[in-house]
């Protein structure tokens, strides 16, 4: 069907002698960045924020990677191989949201010389809003690890686990969950190391290497698939078009105003929301613009990363709809045994790419999820020294002791992010739990700082009660849902029955992925009326902070 190349690229699965040499030498070259980098770490400033000397650009390619890593990789072409190109929807919603941070965040953050985005929370609302947002995306940070560092070994099982002659050439035996964990455990530690040789400095060059490469790969792949799906009398790509493949609307034939399945409308509100949350609530981009020697360079980096990732997302997208064309009707897949959608681009890159070719995009995307759950230790670390070690335990804290508290910090959360990587095993679309995931975790988050913004004044239990209300939302979607990922283990399935069935509790109505926003607008209902009581009973000397 492909000639030499199908032959090049899957002898027994394994890598040829060309491939080793561009992975390990791209490994190597990443363990340099991280020895040159660690030299110049002097103070915890240093390791954090990279002496605030990074150009923009940079920035912004590393701000790009943040949002990609091995979740666009593999788990964007495999939704879209699932569905539509309905899931693109994400990356345009960027746009609006990045016009409204350049305008009026950027500026303001820099004005502060923030490092912990967090602090903001504290001056506005005060203590309680900063430590409740710092634990939120403490949490979040655990299960982004956690998904990004699951793809990145799934795509790596592809090339370690044996072959077998079968119907349509070589087809790979089944890989069991207990290989999927040892590369989880042997990637996590490798990336711990990785974070506690550079920061911040060796992370950003790191992903403006791999961000190269990363382009230039996928633009290959992409060419590649054309070629291969729109040759011949009867190009697959008409299969694909008929079947409604590049259609934006609901994948699932829902009315386009419904609020209940993945509708465009679901999509926006999401977009706009994850994004907004991203590029102003979310350490792991905030952190990156501080990085940044000036406000017109942080801007900068706003734009270079938002314009990549939007072109990115879409070549992505029409990976996974031209996958779909490819493999329709052709019988590997199910050869192979592939039921999940995110096996399909790691399937293809292991039995179709030519020699060379599949050792840099496995090494491009390697690098991308090392590179990616770096900056999320690094970022975690930060907030723990930030808003919590040196505001309540040693506010005096050396920047020697200091260093050695971001360190230890990135190894407790190297753990927990590959405990919950391995639960990953059981999911269908990696893409969606993890949005389901950022919506649940970032979904308050967002809401304070857009009662921050609005300068809502309340007292302290004021706050908590607008919490716990948005929080009781958010676990009734995540926890009363069907599809869940929590009910595809025993427990989360008996929670389910218990709840739906002995105490009836409705089931959430709505897309599991507007959960946050659900919870964003009850947590801001709720807040909004407890401050227009308050302006309106006159109680200004009990608000707390009382200027700000």
């Amino acid at each position: 069907m492909v000639g030499n190349l199908q032959i090049l690229g899957a002898i027994e699965g394994e890598f040829q002698w060309l491939d080793r040499i561009i992975l390990f030498g791209y490994f190597a070259v990443l363990v340099a960045l991280g020895i040159i980098a660690s030299r110049r770490i002097k103070s915890a400033d240093g390791f954090m924020v990279a002496g605030r000397k990074i150009p923009g650009w940079a920035a912004g390619l590393s701000v790009m990677c943040a949002y990609t890593s091995s979740i666009s990789y593999i788990a964007q072409p495999g939704l879209a191989f699932n569905t539509n190109w309905n899931p693109v929807i994400f990356a345009y919603g960027m746009i609006p949201v990045a016009f409204f941070v350049c305008a009026f965040i950027i500026p303001y953050y820099r004005k502060i010389r923030l490092i912990s985005v967090y602090s903001f929370l504290e001056e506005r609302l005060g203590g309680w809003g900063r430590v409740y947002a710092s634990l939120s995306f403490m949490l979040y940070m655990v299960g982004r690890i956690a998904v990004i560092l699951y793809l990145a070994c799934l795509l790596l099982s592809w090339f370690i686990r044996p072959f077998k002659e079968g119907a349509f050439g070589l087809e790979a035996e089944a890989l069991t969950n207990v290989n999927i964990v040892t590369l989880i455990l042997i990637v996590g530690i490798i990336t711990i190391a990785y974070t506690l040789l550079g920061g911040m400095e060796a992370v950003i060059w790191a992903d403006v290497m791999q961000s190269v490469i990363m382009l230039g790969g996928i633009v290959f792949a992409a060419g590649y698939l054309t070629y291969q799906i729109c040759r011949g009398p009867d190009p697959a790509i008409v299969a694909a078009w008929e079947a409604g493949k590049f259609q934006w609307t609901s994948p699932v034939g829902a009315p386009e105003y419904s609020l209940f399945k993945r509708t465009i409308l679901v999509m926006i509100i999401y977009a706009v929301t994850e994004n907004l949350r991203n590029l102003m609530a979310d350490q792991n981009y905030v952190q990156k613009f501080a990085a940044c020697s000036t406000d017109r360079e942080a801007k900068k980096s706003v734009w270079v990363a938002t314009t990549i990732f939007v072109i990115i997302t879409t070549i992505f997208t029409y990976i996974g709809t031209a996958l779909w064309a490819y493999y329709n009707g052709s019988g590997k897949l199910e050869a192979a045994g592939i039921t999940k959608g995110d096996d399909v681009f790691p399937f293809y890159i292991a039995n179709e790419l030519m020699v060379g070719l599949r050792g840099l995009l496995i090494a491009a995307i390697m690098a991308a999820a090392i590179s990616t759950i770096a900056t999320a230790f690094n970022c975690a670390a930060t907030i723990w020294l930030e808003d919590f070690h040196k505001k309540y335990i040693e506010p005096d804290l050396s920047d020697r002791a200091s260093i050695l508290t971001l360190r230890i910090v990135t190894i407790i959360w190297g753990i927990l992010g590959m405990g919950f990587a391995i639960l990953m095993i059981r999911a269908q679309s990696a893409l969606d739990v993890w949005w389901k995931m950022s919506g649940i975790f970032g979904g308050g988050i967002l809401g304070l700082f857009l009662l921050s913004l609005l300068k809502v004044r309340l007292r302290m239990w004021q706050g908590i009660v607008s919490i716990v209300a948005s929080v009781l939302v958010i676990a009734w979607g995540v926890l009363i849902q069907p599809d869940s990922v929590l009910t595809k283990v025993e427990l989360g399935a008996k929670l389910f029955d218990f709840l739906t069935k002995t105490l009836h509790i409705r089931v959430f109505p709505f897309d599991g992925i507007i959960t946050g926003a659900v919870g964003t607008v009850v947590m801001m209902a709720v807040a909004i009326i407890f401050g227009l009581s308050n302006r309106f009973l006159g109680k200004r000397e009990e608000l707390i902070p009382k200027s700000g």
